[in-house]
């Protein structure tokens, strides 16, 4: 599809123009579609494999994120953002249910939530208080019980999809007609539920191109060069525990598929970010038709990723492992109920991914089930006074496809510190953040910190429990 540049400096336009494939002409009046009673609308964005910083609100100067960035300016960034466990799977069934996998139980691809842990996901909880639900795209969790959402349109894995024998259709634009499809033919009178699950910026794996962007996106990026991270070396790599530094690793294969040469790395980030660059002129073309049908105003919006990514930081590639770059996602909220003196701000608390469900429920006046784990967020904005709120979250990943392949693995982390736990292997790391934000120098049998390590378990133990679902207060 392509996408207008006038939308880029927030101009209404009269057509979205079909490239690939076909949209009817949009109006350029429209008729005002209130949800006709004070609850928010609501939309959830979920972006796929992108960090807390490949964006330009984050300060990421290379990337072309002009839709995303101005959501930052309308609402408020978590620069402290963080998923619970760093695949997608995982982290979308927590983003549904606010439970942490050991509470929820999602540990493989392509099992479904149980009907009882559905049933108290945001959406379907949403869907019993009246809210019009939708879903599109990539949801994560084996696939979408028939029922489940008043809409619904569920696709991943590939970059391209078939429309017919001949055409095919980009998944970023595919997200966004589907989006757009939801609110033009939403009931009036319902406020409005819509999930739109990207699969950009994730590889399309095994094709040897990966990042299968839109053929008019070339022109972005074609001038400049992406840095690549101090700790992408081998020698960095090297520093890892012996079961993730060898070239059986998941992490060290997909090193090799993009980034093992200079021109490799170069001609993959410039895709990813191309498909980043889709992802945000598709967030751009829903905003302008919430504005469009004079709803934006009373949506709340949440943008989110699902995990974080490694950029050949360690020698690796992809996520999965507790260090900080595939961990630590991007969270932007506009909120109605933002007064104008608090937007455009960071807020630097810790906010996981847990907390999404709870967050989206506590905005429609829902209240949360005790079986969630998160918290309600907005209290760290709204409040006159901050509440008392996490100095440490727990981190859980299951083994995918074998122990030696990726490895299981668990952490607490704090603002100032990290103790990580591989239970295959029973190997421990500690890292002092404030001395060594890189995650370089595993300092676990350094005397010094032997004391701070010994109470850190003891946390670690007690939020493995409660991430459980045990009846134990925090």
């Amino acid at each position: 599809m392509k996408f207008t540049e006038s939308l880029l400096q927030e101009k209404h336009i009269c057509k979205i123009l079909a490239g690939s494939i076909s949209l009817a002409t949009v109006s350029c009046i429209h008729q005002t579609r209130k949800s006709g009673n004070d609850k928010p609308n609501i939309l959830l964005l979920i972006a796929d494999d992108l960090r807390w910083n490949s964006l330009g609100c984050a300060g990421n100067n290379i990337v072309i994120t002009p839709n995303i960035n101005a959501l930052a300016k309308d609402g408020i960034r978590f620069s402290n953002a963080f998923v619970t466990s760093a695949i997608s799977m995982v982290s979308r069934a927590s983003i549904l249910t606010g439970r942490y996998m050991s509470s929820h139980g999602i540990r493989q691809f392509g099992v479904q939530l149980s009907e009882d842990a559905f049933a108290f996901s945001y959406p379907a909880l949403l869907r019993k208080a009246g809210y019009w639900t939708g879903y599109t795209g990539k949801y994560g969790v084996g696939r979408i019980r028939e029922g489940s959402f008043d809409f619904s349109r569920e696709y991943e894995g590939r970059h391209w999809i078939k429309v017919n024998k001949t055409d095919s259709i980009h998944v970023t634009s595919k997200n966004l007609q589907d989006a757009l499809q939801f609110l033009r033919e939403r009931p009036e009178g319902k406020p409005f539920l819509l999930t739109v699950g990207f699969f950009a910026t994730h590889a399309q794996d095994n094709h040897p191109d990966q990042y299968l962007y839109q053929p008019e996106s070339e022109k972005y990026y074609a001038d400049r060069n992406i840095p690549v991270p101090e700790t992408a070396s081998d020698e960095y790599f090297k520093r890892l525990p012996s079961f993730i530094a060898n070239e059986k690793n998941e992490g060290r294969i997909r090193w090799h598929w993009r980034f093992d040469t200079p021109e490799k790395y170069q001609r993959y980030m410039k895709a990813y970010y191309r498909m980043l660059t889709e992802l945000d002129q598709a967030v751009g073309e829903i905003i302008a038709e919430l504005k469009r049908e004079h709803v934006y105003e009373n949506t709340l919006i949440v943008f989110i990723g699902d995990n974080g990514y490694f950029h050949g930081e360690h020698g690796l590639a992809d996520k999965w492992y507790p260090y900080e770059e595939s961990i630590r996602v991007p969270l932007i909220v506009v909120d109605p109920r933002l007064p104008e003196s608090k937007r455009n701000l960071v807020n630097n608390e810790f906010v996981l991914n847990i907390d999404v469900a709870p967050f989206v429920l506590a905005a429609a006046g829902v209240p949360a089930p005790e079986i969630m784990q998160g918290k309600d967020f907005s209290n760290l904005y709204l409040r006159k006074k901050a509440p008392d709120w996490r100095k440490d979250f727990y981190y859980e990943h299951p083994y995918i496809t074998s122990e030696q392949r990726i490895p299981s693995s668990e952490a607490i982390v704090t603002h100032h510190d990290k103790y990580i736990y591989w239970p295959f292997y029973n190997y421990e790391e500690y890292f002092n953040l404030d001395e060594d934000p890189h995650e370089i120098n595993n300092s676990i049998s350094e005397t010094r910190y032997q004391e701070r390590i010994k109470d850190l378990k003891t946390r670690f133990a007690l939020l493995k429990e409660i991430a459980k679902g045990s009846n134990v207060g925090q």
